[in-house]
């Protein structure tokens, strides 16, 4: 028998623990079925100790399993099944190497300022682990990602709970975003019509030339962008929207992608901090720069190193940061018991999680008080900012949407090869004075430029061209499939999206369209035509690029479902193989904060439980293994009754949680795999499983939950000692023995 391998992620958080308790249960279901399990560590921890062997000792170094998935999903028979993992900010990567080091491992610190050779060689070593370092070397296909059916109709009987209701009094809450000075109004775009290895230079005014990247190769066809943040205009809109949110009594909060975006978004969130704590910052400047505080990092930072200044000193700046306060608008919350706002840490407020919550909270964020409050959201730069005052606008003129008859708006994303802006962090600079930032040819001819002045954020993106043709041929065969209408959102007045819409009206003619309803539409008009829809009951298919995949898939899924860690991703790689992404792990750390403090995990692993169905489904069709294809049959049954028989986990404690979620599980798969006949060696199998799983139920059951309810040691955050995860994550002894003498 060939055997078919499924490459399962180790990540981070909550999604890697809730392994623990699922991994062990298909490696069981699976056993002599000609399927195997291999585990591939791509987590932070994972990912540093992966860059930097020359500083570990020898039975402390790991492979690097990231390099070794990306050259997998070059090969046509690759399954990879991906868990959530950290895009680390870099508090977070400073604080996972901290872990390390008290681990024992000798990695070096991450250099925030590198002022030498040796600390800017260390600064480009790191920059391989923050921010979106997984995705883009992962994601070698476009994204089909919707509910799995099953899910979607759970969800309109058993619609969940937060929603909360828009005051009909009325409601203050808005997006701020800028007029002018931005990304989308400075962006210039054209299509190679010819290959060239490019370079990209700095031209300061007495026209000396620095060459900022030396190779970039671009492919006939592809899709070039140049666009530039003003800093001037950023710093003057976010005063404009302070002074807004304290005239009208309302919370002041900021959203952006600080995670995935590593280079830009740090920044920009640096001036928004620097401009609300700007007299308190001001006065202290000289003595900040000398503990090396960082703005881009965060208010968090700022107060950590603080602490290394005498005592009198401390208290007089944090007085002085606190007296901004009285004088500005009262920040958005992330946690009100602790104080934390928004303006803390950089990777605590991102985009695509936080203003879908904004939206199903009634338009509100939490206050200091603990309270929700109108909110003015913002989103500096106007490419996607509109779209969310879209459906602002709309909750306020019609209500909030109602989860038992919502429509689904699923999304076919253009993402492959690292398309678009998740693939500009090497060609994204700061202007260090002002001049011209400009993208030349191999025959010194110039391509794009931008004019900068010092403090600008210049960035580039590509979109190749074999992605942009398989992504209007996936949007084709969801809306043939679906019989949904199909909408590419696209802004004919953006440079980036004109260069897209002609290649999708060329490449459009190339496929049977007959009888489908597939449209251009601009970002806010196709919002207000999905919007119609869903509160119609109706489905759409959103055709977007990368950064709006990644926001509709939040919005919609956060509203329809509550959650869209439940989401079905399926990524057909463009070499054949597929990637089947498993759900958004942005509560994660919340998740983990309760397990830790509890006992309790509240991760839901649906989506891993609906992503191992395609993914056994495509062992199937490349090998013809009729137990593929029957445990993906018989799982998806088996999700059904999990959905139908509320065993989801409870976020309170001494309830159901993650693990005993894997337990009904595994009792509803066996049952279903005894009560098929296409296959009597399994049927035998697990009709003997089945019985022992229903037998011990209750057993199982206390074991579970006497597991909860005090607070558990893991060893670590980062790094946890995997020995103590097992022994919390598998409390059942009762439940072990049947799983693992299978």
């Amino acid at each position: 028998m060939k055997i078919s391998k499924i490459y399962w992620t180790k990540t981070d958080e909550a999604p890697y623990l809730a392994s623990f308790s699922l991994l062990p249960v298909i490696k069981s279901f699976t056993k002599n079925t000609g399927i195997e399990i291999e585990l591939k560590d791509i987590s932070l921890a994972g990912r540093i100790l992966a860059n930097f062997p020359d500083y570990l000792k020898e039975d402390q170094r790991v492979p690097d399993a990231l390099k070794e998935l990306g050259e997998l999903t070059q090969h046509p028979d690759t399954n990879i099944i991906k868990l959530p993992n950290i895009s680390a900010s870099v508090p977070q990567l400073q604080a996972a190497i901290k872990e390390l080091q008290e681990k024992g491992f000798n990695v070096p610190d991450y250099p925030e300022e590198a002022r030498t050779e040796e600390e800017k060689a260390l600064q480009a070593r790191f920059s391989k682990v923050l921010g979106s370092a997984v995705n883009p070397v992962l994601r070698e296909g476009n994204s089909d990602r919707r509910p799995a059916p099953a899910v979607k109709e759970f969800a309109k009987k058993n619609p969940h709970k937060m929603m909360k209701p828009w005051p009909k009094e009325g409601s203050k809450t808005r997006v701020g975003h800028m007029e002018k000075g931005d990304y989308y109004g400075s962006e210039k775009s054209i299509t190679l019509d010819k290959p060239t290895n490019a370079r990209i230079e700095f031209v300061d005014k007495n026209g000396q030339i620095t060459v900022l990247k030396e190779s970039l190769p671009l492919l006939e066809g592809e899709v070039l962008d140049a666009a530039v943040m003003n800093v001037r205009e950023l710093r003057k809109f976010y005063e404009q929207k302070i002074e807004e949110a304290k005239k009208d009594d309302i919370l002041l909060s900021l959203h952006l992608k600080a995670t995935m975006m590593k280079v830009s978004d740090p920044i920009m969130f640096g001036h928004a901090v620097s401009v609300y704590y700007k007299d308190a910052l001001e006065k202290h400047a000289d003595v900040l720069n000398e503990v090396r505080a960082n703005v881009n990092n965060g208010l968090a930072d700022i107060l950590e190193k603080i602490k290394k200044l005498p005592e009198a000193k401390r208290k007089e700046i944090e007085a002085d940061i606190n007296a901004m306060y009285e004088k500005r608008p009262d920040l958005a919350m992330v946690d009100s018991d602790k104080g934390i706002t928004n303006l803390h840490w950089p990777n605590k407020v991102i985009i695509d999680a936080s203003m879908p919550v904004v939206i199903r909270d009634g338009g509100k964020m939490w206050n200091k008080e603990g309270k929700l409050q109108d909110t003015l959201a913002m989103i500096p730069d106007r490419s996607y900012a509109t779209i969310y005052q879209t459906v602002i606008e709309d909750c306020q003129k019609n209500g909030q949407f109602d989860p038992s008859t919502m429509g689904d708006v699923s999304n076919v994303g253009l993402m492959a090869q690292k398309a678009e802006e998740y693939g500009s962090h090497d060609k994204t600079f700061e202007a260090q004075s002002e001049g011209i930032m400009r993208c030349v040819d191999e025959n010194g001819n110039t391509l794009l430029e931008q004019h900068v002045e010092k403090g600008d954020i210049f960035r580039m993106c590509q979109a190749k061209d074999i992605p942009i043709q398989d992504w209007v041929r996936l949007a084709v065969k969801r809306a043939r499939e679906s019989g949904s209408p199909a909408i590419f959102w696209l802004d004919d007045r953006r440079a980036h999206d004109r260069e897209i819409i002609k290649k999708v009206e060329k490449y459009l003619k190339k496929h049977d369209i007959s009888g489908l309803d597939i449209r251009i539409m601009r970002p806010d008009d196709a919002m207000r035509f999905s919007l119609e829809r869903v509160r119609r009951g109706e489905d759409t298919i959103s055709v977007t690029g990368n950064v709006l995949r990644d926001f509709l898939t939040d919005l919609f899924p956060i509203l329809e479902l509550g959650t869209s860690a439940r989401m079905l991703s399926i990524v057909p790689l463009l070499k054949g193989g597929g990637l089947f992404e498993t759900g958004a792990g942005g509560s994660a750390p919340k998740h983990v904060q309760q397990f830790l403090e509890e006992g309790h995990l509240r991760w839901d692993s649906l989506g891993e439980y609906c992503a191992l169905v395609p993914s056994l489904e495509m062992i199937y069709e490349k090998t013809g293994n009729k137990k593929a294809a029957l445990l993906a049959k018989t799982l998806d049954q088996a999700v059904s009754k999990y959905l139908e028989n509320g065993k989801m986990p409870s976020r309170k404690v001494n309830e159901l949680d993650n693990r005993g979620s894997t337990f009904y599980l595994a009792m509803y798969w066996a049952q279903t795999l005894a009560e098929q006949d296409e296959d009597s060696e399994l049927k035998e199998r697990f009709a003997k499983m089945a019985k022992e799983l229903e037998a011990n139920e209750d057993k199982i059951n206390q074991e579970l939950l006497a597991a909860q309810g005090h607070p558990v040691d893991i060893g670590g955050y980062y790094k946890p000692d995997e020995t103590l995860v097992e022994k919390e994550m598998r409390p059942s002894p009762t439940l072990n023995r049947i799983i693992d003498t299978m």
